[in-house]
């Protein structure tokens, strides 16, 4: 189907207070000071929002005056930057919307094929479980108004092949490291993977390995780092394959469980894990580069993972998912996801059985 309009759901700061007076939300604000960290000045946080100067000061002013405390430091040397307090507001916005994000986006999914169904026109639609990636969003992206309808549920690997198998999705996101690794991966996976029955199409090869602050200030080198008392560490949740990774990569560094700090401290995707460490709440994490890159971070690689997804054999050559092969196949497609940091593309949108991926 063609989307006539498109859902989107986000999260929105409100501050309220103990009288009976509306909440005031604080959307406006923390844009500004984004756009105030980003330039370094207030006019050119003004050009980047869309706002006066005036109106800007009159927001910063006012916010002020309800926590109590300076939102800015002037400088005539160094230009406008962020207070602490500012700091600490922008670092847990942009926490809370890579821990949320998933979630709003999966519900805004459900939600407009759910209302697309009631309209006359509605067409067919493919059914997507996956766990968050960036070539997975960037494809509902690239999907967007487009035939044939992506309808998205953000799931670990386990629980989008087990979907598959229920015939609760017609496409299963799954990833696997290629190396040693790969074998006790896939006995995880063995039991919903029917040689026989699917096929496999490639998303992309990824590197995923640990986060660190900038400069690598606790020096961690590796996974035999987390076994030391001055490294806190971020993990993945229960359930996800990356977690199962981590399990893997600590047994072969002969550290046990019990003596990672933060181990039974869980976030829900590679953003997170990010933003969970660039805001100074733990030293490391596991995830992809791209995330890494995007909070600034630096980044140590451990493996690299090859991303699928599965289909039954038996929907490969319906007109819905040859419209979807065709845009993975696409130029524009292959050309974002190659450009990721620390994504592989060269063989995105390939077709491949089980036993030729896993020879």
């Amino acid at each position: 189907m063609t989307y006539k309009f498109r859902i989107g759901l986000r999260a929105q700061w409100t501050l309220g207070g103990d009288d009976d007076a509306a909440p005031v939300p604080l959307q406006d604000m923390l844009a500004l000071l984004a756009a105030i960290d980003a330039t370094g000045n207030i006019a050119g946080a003004c050009r980047a929002c869309g706002l006066s100067y005036r109106h800007a000061w009159g927001v910063l002013r006012r916010f002020e005056g309800i926590f109590g405390t300076q939102l800015l430091i002037t400088n005539r040397r160094q230009g406008t930057q962020l207070a602490p307090f500012a700091q600490r507001l922008l670092w847990a916005n942009r926490r809370i919307e890579a821990r949320l994000m998933p979630t709003l986006d999966s519900m805004a999914s459900e939600l407009q094929e759910e209302l697309e169904r009631l309209l006359p026109e509605s067409g067919p639609h493919l059914r997507l479980h996956a766990s968050h990636g960036f070539a997975v969003e960037s494809l509902m992206q690239h999907m967007s108004g487009r035939k044939p309808g992506l309808e998205l549920r953000y799931r670990t690997a386990i629980e989008a092949l087990a979907s598959l198998e229920r015939h609760e999705c017609d496409l299963a996101g799954f990833q696997v490291p290629l190396g040693d690794f790969e074998s006790p991966i896939m006995e995880r996976y063995a039991q919903w993977l029917h040689a026989d029955e699917y096929v496999l199409i490639h998303l992309a090869v990824r590197n995923t390995g640990l986060f660190v602050t900038a400069g690598n200030p606790k020096q961690i080198r590796g996974m035999a780092d987390l076994a030391r008392p001055d490294v806190r560490f971020v993990n993945r949740q229960i359930g996800s394959s990356t977690r199962y990774l981590v399990g893997l990569m600590l047994q072969r560094a002969g550290v046990s469980i019990g003596e990672v700090q933060g181990y039974e401290t869980n976030e829900f995707t590679h953003m997170a894990i990010a933003a969970h460490i660039a805001s100074g709440m733990a030293d490391t994490g596991v995830g992809v580069e791209t995330a890494a890159c995007r909070f600034g971070l630096d980044f140590i690689p451990l493996v690299r993972e090859r991303y699928f997804f599965a289909i039954r054999k038996s929907s490969l050559e319906t007109p819905a998912m040859q419209d979807l092969l065709s845009i993975m196949r696409s130029p524009d497609y292959v050309g974002y996801v190659g450009q990721l940091v620390g994504y592989d593309a060269r063989d995105t949108g390939r077709l491949q059985t089980l036993e030729e991926a896993f020879a």
